[in-house]
């Protein structure tokens, strides 16, 4: 995790501090009864909405992999998520769905829901989760192919602008999910109006 450096003049501020300043800055009384205990509960949120920066995904999946004489499509679907927008810090939240082909290995299907809150549990973009969720997966059972697909509501575009409900979807897929294969087929045909990125 790359090292932050702070001006010297917030070294020793606290996190609920600095939650307390912005109540401020919006120009509310932090001490009103509704908001006492506000930066205390902000703390405890961001710490635990962010935890999956403490988190190893390489380790969440390394006592979970079973060598298996089985070749055909696994899939993990209606995997619930909930992350933070990058730009805003307002939730995107849906469904993610993980589909491989093995060589010679699986995934304790307990943990491929367990891997996706690892990278959700961080300031995430879609499209980066996307990709992450696969390559972890790719790196750790080496799978003939890999396909995941996101569909998700993001309330940075809904609070913000838009009165919509826009699910935006976006799939990746490699290995035999990629291009012509009877597996690239089945992961297209999965979401006919999913952003496709191949890898």
């Amino acid at each position: 995790m790359q090292t932050i450096f702070e001006p010297q003049s917030l070294v020793s501020t606290s996190l609920q501090e600095l939650m307390r300043e912005i109540l401020v800055r919006l120009g509310e009384d932090p001490e009103r009864d509704g908001l006492l205990n506000t930066p205390e509960r902000m703390e405890r949120s961001m710490q635990y909405l962010t935890k999956g920066y403490e988190e190893d995904p390489e380790q969440t999946l390394r006592d979970a992999m079973f060598d298996v004489a089985y070749d055909e499509m696994v899939i993990v679907k209606d995997i619930e998520m909930f992350s933070l927008c990058e730009h805003h810090l307002l939730p995107f939240f849906g469904k993610v769905h993980v589909a491989y082909i093995p060589q010679g290995k699986v995934i304790g299907l307990s943990k491929v829901p367990r891997l996706v809150d690892v990278f959700a549990r961080r300031l995430q973009v879609q499209e980066r989760l996307t990709t992450q969720i696969a390559e972890a997966i790719q790196n750790a059972i080496k799978p003939q192919g890999v396909g995941v697909v996101i569909e998700a509501r993001h309330l940075c575009m809904m609070m913000r602008s838009r009165k919509t409900t826009l699910i935006h979807n976006n799939l990746l897929h490699a290995g035999c999910f990629s291009g012509e294969t009877d597996a690239g087929r089945v992961s297209c045909a999965y979401s006919r109006k999913t952003r496709c990125v191949l890898a």
